[in-house]
């Protein structure tokens, strides 16, 4: 069974932004599409770069800063190169206004 952590408020993350939070350990970039909040590990697979910092492109996508690979927000697979490999996804819960995801542990 999967064990869920606190790490925001619903409104520190407006809808189109990002907010990175750590975790354990681990830098977890939390994105809101739509009113829906997803969280992935904030880093690009080809070279570490912070995926918190890159642009929302195409309503579910977002462009590494450094080289431009993107990233589907919701699943976390790598949709162009220089990136082939997926950056890990975390389960997300919203209760009230407290924004939990998954242990990345």
């Amino acid at each position: 069974m999967s064990r869920f952590i606190q790490v925001a408020k619903r409104d520190e993350i407006p809808v189109g932004e990002s907010k990175l939070v750590e975790v354990e350990d681990v830098r977890v970039a939390l994105f809101n599409l739509e009113g829906t909040i997803y969280a992935i590990e904030d880093v690009c697979t080809h070279d570490g770069g912070p995926l918190v910092e890159g642009e929302i492109v195409n309503g579910c996508q977002v462009e590494c800063p450094r080289h431009g690979a993107r990233f589907d927000i919701r699943t976390g697979a790598a949709l162009s190169f220089p990136a082939f490999e997926a950056t890990n996804t975390y389960e997300v819960k919203v209760e009230g206004d407290d924004v939990l995801i998954e242990s990345p542990l």
